[in-house]
């Protein structure tokens, strides 16, 4: 199939490619109205002009594969020249998952700005505390200016409230400067509110299979699974993106012979891929090649052995010498394991968006960080950051705003520790502001681990004792010790 969407073609004309296989007539408007052709599935042709819609079986709407949103989910489509993006980074040699240290952000509360530039000063800090790669969390067009980014309708456009595309393109040339790599988090389970603007197309969505948050992608549809990986090769090719973070893969369904996550790692090639799956389903690095999948369930133990909590999915966890084989691999390379002491999902999923207390997080990171698998750190840990990470949105469909808000009370109402009253209000622009960063010079054992896992042999020894809580890891002449009931960590070389 051909590349989907709008594609400079010289002297301002872009050609274009819109799959909507059962549609009478699809045309594009920008200024003047132009027929297309159908071939096939799609309907192709090419138009002059800067902003666009396309107008099928005499409706008009945005490009289900919009590279630019400048106003937003409502406003036009506008043509994107990524050829004129301006690069510094051909001695970049991309990253290594044996070296890789992730640290995870949101762009709009990492700094004051909000934006991908407000991210620049900060990119040496970083490199020099041993971070090797940027993960962002999604950046695909939302509906409003703020929330978490899994709620993407135009997945081919960058937010334009962080910047733009050309925002993006900046910040992944400065990290590259600065020898960082960057991974994108996508989601490809489901899309944000507002899915009409891909079913007036075509056939996106099917009843065949279900998702927690909604409608499932119909891919065994040739024109969905296109617009999935021409996305992921978009990222790749056009903006120098490293690697890509697949959110949820366990609600990708799909019943082809090659599953879109095999095909999808197969079309970007070297890039990494980094999986976020069930506990306990290894399909990911076993069946579909990717690079590497998130690990959650020593969170879990940590979490547990930390703060004794067990409401909801904690029930099942809080086993030393179960959290000793994760972080041995469990029969995999520990590589291609992701390990975190806290992430956007274990801390803003809790009601109240709050992290691991000072002490608790220091044993969580210590851990991770000495373990060969690989470490994620959320932004911020590093100084042990103290302001919560909240669930916000910015709904533009009062509706839509509403359900969140319900949805968001009924969700903690059968927990111990949380009462429906102490919900933050999502929409409200103080959940926001609270969930921005306060830097500070970061904690010197984060800075001595990081050095220190360099050159630490990949074989890991674990002993644990279960009675007193306590896990002692070696690797090569390094030991450490924490002990999870006085949190309370010891590090030592011999």
């Amino acid at each position: 199939m051909r590349r989907l969407g709008a594609v400079p073609c010289g002297d301002g004309a872009a050609d274009l490619c819109v799959w909507a296989p059962h549609a009478q007539a699809v045309s594009v408007r920008s200024g003047e109205e132009v027929a297309l052709d159908r071939e096939g599935e799609c309907w192709v042709g090419t138009f002059s002009g800067d902003d666009y819609r396309l107008v099928v079986d005499g409706e008009a709407r945005p490009d289900p594969c919009s590279r630019w949103q400048p106003d937003g989910v409502a406003g036009p489509s506008r043509l994107l020249d990524s050829g004129a993006f301006q690069w510094s980074d051909d001695g970049w040699e991309g990253l290594t998952l044996e070296e890789l240290v992730i640290y995870e952000l949101h762009v709009g509360t990492f700094s004051e700005e909000g934006t991908f530039d407000g991210v620049v000063p900060r990119l040496r800090a970083l490199r020099e505390l041993g971070v090797t790669a940027l993960e962002l969390m999604p950046v695909a067009t939302f509906p409003g200016d703020r929330g978490w980014g899994y709620d993407g309708l135009y997945t081919f456009a960058v937010h334009p409230a962080y910047g733009g595309p050309h925002g993006l393109a900046r910040l992944v040339d400065a990290a590259h400067a600065e020898g960082l790599g960057v991974i994108l988090d996508v989601v490809y389970n489901h899309v944000g509110p507002g899915n009409e603007a891909l079913t007036a197309f075509g056939p996106y969505f099917t009843d065949r299979h279900e998702t927690f948050w909604g409608d499932a992608l119909d891919y065994a549809q040739r024109g969905v699974r296109e617009w999935a990986i021409q996305n992921a090769e978009q990222w790749v090719r056009d903006f120098h993106v490293d690697g890509l973070r697949l959110d949820a893969v366990h609600a990708i369904l799909d019943d082809s012979p090659l599953h879109l996550c095999a095909e999808l790692k197969q079309r970007v090639g070297e890039a990494l891929v980094i999986s976020e799956m069930e506990v306990g389903d290894w399909r990911p690095i076993d069946e579909w090649g990717h690079d590497a999948q998130w690990a959650d369930r020593s969170h879990h133990e940590l979490h547990v052995l930390l703060t004794g909590e067990r409401d909801g999915y904690y029930a099942d966890y809080g086993s030393v010498a179960s959290l000793a084989e994760d972080l041995a691999g469990r029969g995999h390379d520990p590589h291609r394991l992701v390990v975190c002491a806290q992430n956007h999902d274990q801390v803003g999923n809790r009601a109240l968006g709050d992290r691991l207390p000072e002490d608790a997080l220091r044993v969580a990171a210590a851990v991770t960080l000495f373990s060969p698998c690989t470490p994620l750190l959320f932004m911020g840990e590093e100084w042990l950051e103290s302001a919560p990470f909240q669930f916000f949105t910015d709904h533009i469909d009062p509706a839509i705003a509403e359900a969140t808000r319900e949805g968001r009370r009924r969700e903690f109402a059968d927990f111990a520790s949380f009462s429906g009253e102490e919900v933050p209000d999502p929409q409200a622009i103080e959940t926001f502001l609270r969930s921005k960063l306060q830097p500070r010079e970061p904690d010197p054992l984060y800075r001595e681990l990081l050095a220190a896992r360099r050159d630490l042999p990949r074989e890991l020894e674990g002993e644990a004792d279960e009675r007193a809580k306590v896990l002692t890891l070696r690797r090569g002449g390094a030991t450490l010790v924490a002990d999870f009931t006085n949190r309370r960590v010891e590090f030592s070389r011999g």
